[in-house]
């Protein structure tokens, strides 16, 4: 089998389980159509469509693995975010809840934003607002991203974050709003499956932090560009990115010194809001 012949493979599993598309479709988080399109060949799935199809027909795992490694056959592929932005960015969203729902070690870095995991309703608006939609297309997406925060109260996950100082000081929102930011990280950093931890400016570095990214387990990063979403899955590739999560773990702040520095730019925050 090779990846020219995974649609029609997958049809015939899916037939062979007797279970309805519609309801594979559902269970996979994508729309019939595209899983029609899919069986078809007319559309090729990318690994975490394939992934989230063999997971609802409930294979074995000897079945996955064969199926699996046909689709990491590339094992870097890009979903541009207009792509995403035609189907609905709430979609997008249950897609990523899907994935880490089955994910027992998240490690995430990021730059530049506050994970969305960890962001307030506040935060989560003022991010997708940027992605011009209209106000229906923007409340779905919005309460799709935060149902994904229920994984935080989950037992049995390993949630690891690290974000460096400036994704802190960030204004995305008012001083107030980022005070109020600044509280939610400091309340879920106590939850038992979550380890955030900070990288602070003043800390030398031997490594650069050029963009997010999101590791599930040993399987899959995700990396997000300007244009589009890379799935990378080659466990080269995957080991690589593993390595530089853990330089970044040896340089940052966690504990008390963590808290202490959150507490301290959240206390500026509220200093401004008073003076302004």
């Amino acid at each position: 089998m090779n990846r020219a012949e995974l649609g029609s493979a997958l049809r015939a599993l899916r037939q062979a389980s007797s279970k309805e598309a519609r309801a594979i479709a559902r269970s996979a988080a994508m729309s019939a159509s595209k899983l029609s399109k899919i069986e078809n060949g007319s559309v090729m799935p990318s690994v975490v469509d394939v992934e989230h199809i063999l997971t609802a027909i409930g294979v074995s795992e000897d079945v996955k693995a064969e199926y699996m490694s046909v689709a990491r056959a590339a094992a870097t592929e890009a979903t541009a975010w207009r792509l995403y932005r035609r189907l609905g960015y709430h979609r997008k969203q249950q897609q990523i809840q899907a994935i880490e729902s089955r994910t027992t070690l998240l490690r995430l870095f990021q730059p530049t934003l506050v994970p969305g995991l960890l962001q307030t309703p506040e935060y989560v608006r003022a991010v997708l607002g940027r992605k011009q939609l209209t106000p229906d297309q923007l409340a779905r997406a919005v309460g799709a991203r935060l149902a994904r925060q229920s994984i935080l109260y989950e037992p049995g996950r390993q949630l690891r974050f690290i974000v460096t100082e400036s994704v802190l000081r960030w204004r995305i929102l008012s001083p107030l709003m980022m005070a109020g930011q600044l509280d939610r990280l400091i309340s879920v950093s106590r939850l038992p499956g979550v380890d955030l931890r900070v990288v602070p400016l003043s800390a030398r570095q031997t490594d650069f932090a050029n963009h997010s990214f999101s590791i599930k387990d040993d399987r899959m990063v995700t990396v997000e560009t300007v244009h589009a979403e890379l799935a990378v899955t080659d466990p080269r590739d995957v080991a690589l990115y593993i390595d530089k999560f853990e330089g970044f773990t040896a340089v940052a702040l966690s504990g008390d010194a963590m808290h202490g520095m959150l507490e301290s730019i959240r206390d500026e925050f509220l200093r401004e809001q008073e003076t302004s």
